[in-house]
């Protein structure tokens, strides 16, 4: 049984007109937003949203619905409009209050801000990468937890729609995203792509000659082309059928090429790049909505008739029943794997991770690998890949198999040299729910991720980033690949926690928190080479990672000096505090993690770090940033400069980064 919403008319005029007045009404009153592609586009969500998308307006995060991205973020009125008409929870005041602070309607879709927004959009590119990713985790699921049921009889099928615009699939990630959807064959993806071919600068010609269809082709999509109408509008009936092709396409990722003209009927905005980014403006306003057979002097005008015409909650309700049937049946045929998938999405339980034994020497990547493989057959929802790595990061968990099309439940994702995509892709899997996702490359090139990284911290998602070859200590690749500036940017962006453990013991509790924290994600910085697993007990180290901040080492005497070391120089700053202990009593700190050290309160902070006492930090990465942790009088081991290519231990002291060094600070 395929569940669908195809019993709606092909398209009420009368709702499109009015969502179309209602999209020029919010812009106009906003003073900014961009009219030209609601305008256009609004039969293309009218159709998602009354017959190709399976949704619940009275239950938006219904676990059966469909997802639809809105990849051209920018027209985040168009979506807004459809989510008002079709019953969801957004008022007609919510739209008059478009782009205002404070308003649910944002200038961009937010996913948590918005009820029906499936993820935060805007930076082009972005939405069409993740959806991908959601697509994968629908389809891994699927091969999880009702591998056999035929096709449209499970409540794991889903589909994915996207719409996007031409700035999207000029991004460099749409490439790399496409590639991977094409290689993993997902049948659930269906992208529309409006082919308006004008931009803010001018017409698309202007910056490329690509034929956008034979690049899809030649990464294994399934393309089709839609033209205008006799009018110039989007030709419906042709809209509709490709839809339905798309959806009933199962082996292939689908792309629909839509010709559509930019703020069509506006009788001198059309096809302009101004009616992209800006209002119609007073007149251009009033005579669309007199082309549309609008009153030019009404706003925000809604009749009855339309809004009952429009609403999609009876509809929603049935498809809701009808799933809730299939998903009934399934638990009663698959009691175990329901069960699984219960825990799996459930609560997070208390998960075991190996032991480090104290005076052993083991690179924290290599923990963290030994990490992931005593964690994966405790939570089947862990699984990623690196971005072509895997041996390098300790990312390939021993004797799990890959996720590729002939094995859909593997868990091993190989995403090739696409770092930004690989990041994207993670942030959709975990939005499809279901699945605690994780990716890895050089800390270095975190850079080339970083518009997906930002996207995950601002809607909280569970994604743990294993960033590895931590400092200039992986020696001769030299400064190309010796990360100096990334702690202090990564730990600048909001909502992301920065990781950086001393030795072993720390990169397991890390790992324990990341399978237990779902609300934010976290970068887990690993060194290539071997450092010392410290000397402290276990409950200490727990506690202590868990603060973002403990002592490791204590004086005898009260502490005349702190040394807040993370990584791989802790180990650095225990053996000069050791050295000079006759001399001076100094306290070293392992401070893994500043955002949380930083959320403790003041007291807590205090007690570490005595404001009376001098500070010294020691880290293989730039100063930038520190100073508000320890304050500005203290002193620095770092490195404000790039690194060389030579011996990991003749690039470190070349750095400065020696016993000698350490001692000098404490000494101050």
């Amino acid at each position: 049984m395929t569940i669908t919403s195809t019993t709606s008319p092909l398209l009420d005029t009368e709702v499109v007109t009015t969502a179309r007045g209602l999209s020029i009404d919010a812009v106009e009153r906003a003073g900014s937003g961009h009219p030209g592609t609601a305008l256009a586009l609004t039969p293309v969500a009218q159709l998602l949203y009354g017959r190709h998308l399976r949704h619940d307006p009275a239950d938006p995060q219904w676990a059966g619905r469909d997802r639809f991205v809105l990849s051209c973020g920018h027209a985040s009125i168009l979506q807004y409009v459809q989510l008002y008409l079709s019953g969801y929870d957004l008022t007609l005041d919510d739209l008059r209050s478009f782009r205002r602070i404070g308003s649910r309607t944002a200038g961009h879709p937010e996913y948590g801000h918005t009820v029906g927004v499936e993820m935060t959009t805007g930076p082009l590119g972005q939405g069409l990468a993740s959806s991908v990713g959601m697509a994968m985790g629908f389809a891994r699921q699927r091969a999880l937890f009702d591998p056999e049921a035929p096709a449209g009889e499970s409540p794991f099928d889903r589909a994915v729609w996207v719409l996007c615009s031409d700035g999207d699939l000029q991004e460099g990630i749409s490439y790399e995203a496409g590639a991977l959807a094409g290689r993993h064959e997902l049948g659930a993806l269906n992208v529309v792509f409006d082919d308006n071919r004008i931009q803010i600068e001018g017409e698309t010609s202007l910056t490329t000659g690509e034929d956008i269809a034979a690049r899809f082709e030649a990464q294994g999509w399934h393309v089709q082309h839609v033209g205008l109408a006799e009018d110039g509008d989007i030709d419906v009936a042709a809209l509709d059928a490709a839809m339905t092709a798309a959806r009933d396409e199962t082996a292939r990722p689908s792309i629909i090429v839509l010709r559509s003209q930019i703020a069509w009927p506006a009788p001198n905005a059309i096809n302009t790049p101004g009616a992209h980014g800006s209002p119609l403006g007073g007149d251009e306003a009033a005579a669309t909505k007199t082309a549309l057979g609008l009153d030019p002097a009404a706003t925000f005008v809604v009749s009855d008739e339309v809004r009952a015409r429009a609403d999609r909650r009876e509809e929603g309700a049935r498809m809701h029943r009808a799933w809730d049937e299939l998903d009934a049946r399934w638990r009663e045929r698959e009691p175990e794997r329901a069960g699984e998938w219960d825990r799996v999405v459930g609560a997070p339980g208390t998960v075991e991770l190996p032991a480090f034994e104290a005076g052993t020497s083991v690179a924290t990547r290599s923990a963290s690998g030994a990490c992931l493989a005593a964690l994966a057959p405790q939570l089947p929802q862990l699984w990623g890949g690196s971005a072509d790595l895997g041996d390098s990061n300790k990312t390939t968990i021993p004797g799990e198999a890959s996720f590729l099309p002939e094995s859909r439940d593997g868990r091993i994702v190989h995403f090739g040299v696409r770092e930004h995509a690989m990041a994207a892709i993670a942030n959709g899997i975990a939005l499809a729910g279901g699945s605690l996702p994780y990716v890895g490359t050089f800390l270095v090139f975190s850079d080339y991720m970083r518009g997906a990284i930002r996207l995950a911290a601002l809607m909280g998602l569970p994604v743990t980033y294993v960033w590895t070859h931590d400092s200039v200590a992986l020696g001769a690749d030299g400064p190309t690949h010796q990360p100096i500036e990334h702690l202090a940017s990564l730990r600048a962006m909001p909502g992301l926690d920065v990781v950086r453990p001393a030795d072993a013991k720390e990169t397991a509790v890390a790992w324990r928190l990341a399978a237990e924290r779902r609300t934010r994600p976290m970068g887990l910085v690993l060194a290539r080479q071997n450092v010392p697993v410290l000397d402290a007990d276990d409950v200490v180290v727990e506690a202590g990672v868990r603060a973002g901040a403990y002592a490791v080492l204590e004086p005898e005497a009260e502490p005349e000096v702190v040394v807040v070391a993370t990584g791989s120089e802790v180990a650095l700053a225990v053996e000069a505090a050791r050295s000079i202990a006759d001399e001076i009593a100094v306290r070293v700190v392992s401070m893994p993690c500043r955002e949380w050290f930083l959320a403790r309160p003041a007291a807590e902070r205090d007690a570490l770090l005595p404001p009376g006492i001098r500070a010294v930090v020691v880290e293989a990465a730039s100063s930038f940033g520190w100073a508000e942790v320890v304050g500005r009088g203290a002193g620095f081991v770092t490195v404000d400069r790039f690194g060389a290519s030579g011996d990991a231990e003749d690039v470190q002291a070349e750095v400065g980064l020696t016993v000698a060094n350490v001692v000098a600070a404490l000494r101050g």
